[in-house]
């Protein structure tokens, strides 16, 4: 693609600008559906972070399995998963307890199986987004650095969350990047993202 003698890559484009238009689109649109904040919330990344990528990866005649739609190297996934739960938990635990993570992450116990089960909605869309639309993608232009790429928009979608943990979101997207290219799926950083989201929710309101 020649943009006024700016020669771009088509796809790697395209799929860099569909990433950045979604984001702004849910920082400046939050779905309300009238069904809680964090469900409401997970059904428009849903939609915003895997319907509008997968119909993109379609349109441009890409196999969404290329972008982590798969099975993959399920024995490695697994292993990593439940060692890297068994890790953080007691740090989760910790941190539920701290006022600042306290404040942002309780609620009342009558509405905290809806505030996981959105949250297990918004880190699946997210993995899919950020570990496998624009990270695979990134990877093809740019080798193994396509990982830490991906990372700084993942890190920019914390901001208005705790100050510690939006600063560690950095090193856990790129151990989120890692398990994706390692396993060639989102399944399992999908998998571990919604073990501590409802690991923190859960202490939080207990």
């Amino acid at each position: 693609m020649n943009v006024a003698g700016l020669r771009l890559p088509l796809r790697e484009t395209i799929v860099v600008l569909v990433t950045t238009f979604v984001l702004v689109i849910d920082w400046y649109h939050p779905p309300v559906l009238g069904i809680g904040p964090e469900l409401s919330l997970g059904l428009g990344r849903m939609g915003l972070f895997l319907v509008v990528p997968l119909v993109t990866l379609l349109l441009l005649g890409e196999r969404p399995a290329d972008y982590g739609l798969r099975i993959g190297e399920w024995r490695i996934g697994l292993a990593v998963v439940l060692v890297m739960a068994a890790l953080v938990t007691p740090l989760v635990l910790f941190v539920a307890g701290l006022p600042e993570f306290n404040l942002y992450y309780r609620h009342d116990p009558s509405k905290v199986a809806g505030a996981v089960f959105g949250g297990w909605l918004d880190v699946a869309a997210a993995e899919f987004l950020f570990r496998g639309f624009l990270m695979w993608t990134l990877i093809r232009l740019a080798g193994p650095m396509g990982v830490v790429l991906a990372t700084f928009p993942f890190v920019f979608t914390h901001l208005g969350k705790p100050e510690l943990e939006t600063l560690s979101t950095f090193f856990g997207g790129l151990g989120f990047g890692w398990i994706a290219w390692r396993t060639r799926s989102v399944l399992y950083g999908a998998l571990l993202h919604a073990y501590l989201i409802s690991l923190i929710l859960l202490a939080a309101s207990r």
